[in-house]
């Protein structure tokens, strides 16, 4: 399928590994000129080496209002916005500090956020242009072990549907979308940290983690990043014009609410 995206241009955040990476490849397949920027060019050109297409790698940390304001000198345009970058972890709510909140805060939430100001309102200007917010199931189920991620990721899906709001009667779309545990390296290494035999198999470990973890998901296995960046490369596209506002699962079904 034609996702009509050659000649687009997009920015990816955290684009140097897992989902982002993913999305990245796809992206550029279907003709998009894609940007990924990141806090070590060195690891973002590696990643991104073997990717056939037009992706040009920026070295801004965007965890920081100055590394915003990096990317946006270089690149002050862009048809598609994707808001990829997060980090997560397993703690105690009561271990969480005010500077663990305020770390999520800057890179999950206000990432995003500082790009959209600037992005959003052009696209809008031109009529055209698409923000995707990659959150994640955790927005929508709360883990007690996980509440500073899953405010963030919440957050994120608010935001998304707050910009949508404003793009009524435009070509314009701001959707959010929901990830269930999908398979990384740095995933893997964390299932691993909660398991009963840290020594198990990586196989042994996920099986485990789903059967006493999330026993509600219906596939039962890690999705692979290639099954969450189609569906973030299709709203990203012209077929997708009329998905606007939406928090988009892609998690497995663990989350048994119908809508």
């Amino acid at each position: 399928m034609d996702l009509q995206l050659q000649g687009k241009s997009a920015i990816v955040t955290g684009g140097s590994a897992g989902i982002g990476l993913a999305i990245v490849r796809m992206l550029a397949a279907e003709g998009a000129e894609v940007t990924v920027p990141g806090r070590g060019l060195k690891k973002v050109n590696e990643a991104t080496a073997t990717i056939r297409g037009k992706v040009s790698a920026i070295e801004a940390d965007l965890s920081t209002a100055e590394g915003a304001r990096k990317l946006i000198a270089q690149v002050p345009e862009t048809d598609i916005l994707v808001n990829n970058l997060g980090i997560y972890e397993s703690k105690d709510f009561t271990d969480i500090t005010d500077e663990d909140w305020i770390h999520y805060f800057e890179i999950n939430l206000l990432g995003g956020i500082r790009l959209a100001r600037h992005y959003f309102p052009a696209m809008l200007k031109r009529d055209w242009g698409r923000v995707i917010f990659v959150s994640s199931e955790a927005a929508a189920q709360v883990h007690p072990d996980m509440i500073h991620y899953g405010v963030t990721k919440t957050g994120q899906v608010v935001v998304a549907r707050g910009l949508a709001e404003m793009t009524r009667g435009t070509r314009v779309t701001v959707n959010s979308v929901l990830p269930g545990p999908t398979r990384s390296e740095a995933l893997v290494d964390f299932l691993k940290g909660k398991a009963s035999n840290p020594d198990a198999s990586a196989e042994e470990v996920e099986k485990e983690y789903f059967q006493k973890e999330r026993p509600a998901s219906l596939i039962q296995r890690l999705a692979e990043s290639s099954e969450v960046a189609s569906l973030v490369t299709y709203l990203a596209s012209p077929l997708a014009a009329s998905t606007n506002g939406a928090a988009l699962r892609c998690e497995g079904g663990m989350l048994r609410a119908l809508f």
